[in-house]
């Protein structure tokens, strides 16, 4: 089986983060997002992936130069012009050669459900495509979908407002998708998956939806992201991990508490980390301290750091006392 997944974004919510590194390349578990999504999915018999790519393509082709990840052939496609995302989705199925059902995950999501079972159900209804769905406490900050008692689609609603509907589903970012999708998207075409193409779906019953409890987060966001990767620590997934990466360099009187710390990392004396994620190239000085906050920047000594995002241009001044800052602060 073929999959598409969507990772042309540019991750501006994430920033600075992502003014180095792509959205989808940033480590969970001290592992690249997108390697992590490529290891789940090969295990529900995904042999091929082909990364729909607009926006600095050459950090995913070198973490694949072979390829390959493990058995899986990845795929460059990379868009002449922001195509949204049912004009990427066809690019890159076309690009591949796609011409049976596939799968089309976002990239930036990450999604424990049973790619078997969803696929399983696509063929019981003879949809064109699937969509999983996954509850949300709040679905106002959403684009909130109906489904009958079969599964079929019913309608999308927009960030409803309180009683306008009793769904609190939304789209979880992996469809199962059938190739006769791609006849309703014209090449080199800029179109919405979500607003146009899938409206047309739900008109002729050919949309239909799978809703589980599996473990879903969207990384799109500093607080987000950090959450995902405190949710391994705390053992709310599966996905193997470690925390400390071998060539991180933590001096014996640092403390290390519920964090993830990547390899290139120096953490000086007396230095504590709590709650947060270190990523290659952060330099923390002795006697910081650093909670619920995210570095790949440098950090002075005795500086303290209270949910606080630095990017790999950012330094914090020795001796400063920074909460709910970005630094550099995005332009």
């Amino acid at each position: 089986m073929h999959a598409v997944i969507l990772v042309g974004g540019r991750g501006t919510r994430l920033r600075p983060l992502t003014d180095s590194v792509p959205k989808p390349m940033l480590p969970i578990g001290n592992m690249a997002m997108i390697r992590c999504l490529v290891e789940r999915i090969s295990r529900f018999g995904v042999t091929e992936v082909t990364l729909a790519l607009g926006f600095r393509p050459e950090p995913f082709a070198a973490a694949f130069p072979d390829g390959r990840c493990g058995d899986v052939v990845v795929h460059y496609a990379v868009e002449p012009h922001p195509l949204d995302t049912a004009g990427a989705i066809a690019f890159a199925a076309r690009f591949s050669g796609i011409t049976e059902r596939f799968v089309v995950i976002n990239g930036d999501v990450i999604c424990e459900v049973d790619l078997a079972e969803l696929v399983a159900e696509h063929d019981h209804t003879g949809a064109e495509v699937t969509l999983h769905l996954t509850p949300v406490e709040d679905p106002s900050a959403f684009g909130v979908v109906e489904i009958t008692e079969t599964g079929q689609v019913h309608r999308f609603l927009e960030k409803p407002p309180a009683g306008m509907t009793d769904s609190n589903l939304i789209s979880g970012g992996t469809y199962v998708c059938e190739a006769s999708l791609l006849d309703r998207i014209p090449t080199d075409t800029v179109m919405s998956v979500e607003r146009e193409v899938f409206p047309q779906l739900v008109e002729e019953g050919l949309l239909y939806a799978v809703a589980t409890n599996d473990y879903w987060l969207d990384t799109g966001r500093p607080d987000l992201y950090l959450q995902a990767n405190l949710d391994l620590l705390a053992g709310r997934r599966s996905q193997p991990f470690q925390a400390v990466a071998q060539g991180a360099m933590v001096a014996d009187s640092a403390t290390i508490t519920n964090s993830m710390v990547a390899h290139d990392v120096v953490v000086a004396d007396r230095s504590v980390i709590r709650d947060s994620v270190l990523l290659a190239g952060a330099r923390i000085g002795a006697g910081a301290q650093v909670e619920k906050s995210i570095v790949m920047g440098e950090v002075g000594e005795g500086a303290m750091l209270l949910n606080c995002v630095v990017g790999a241009q950012g330094v914090v001044a020795a001796h400063s006392d920074l909460e709910s800052v970005r630094c550099p602060e995005p332009q």
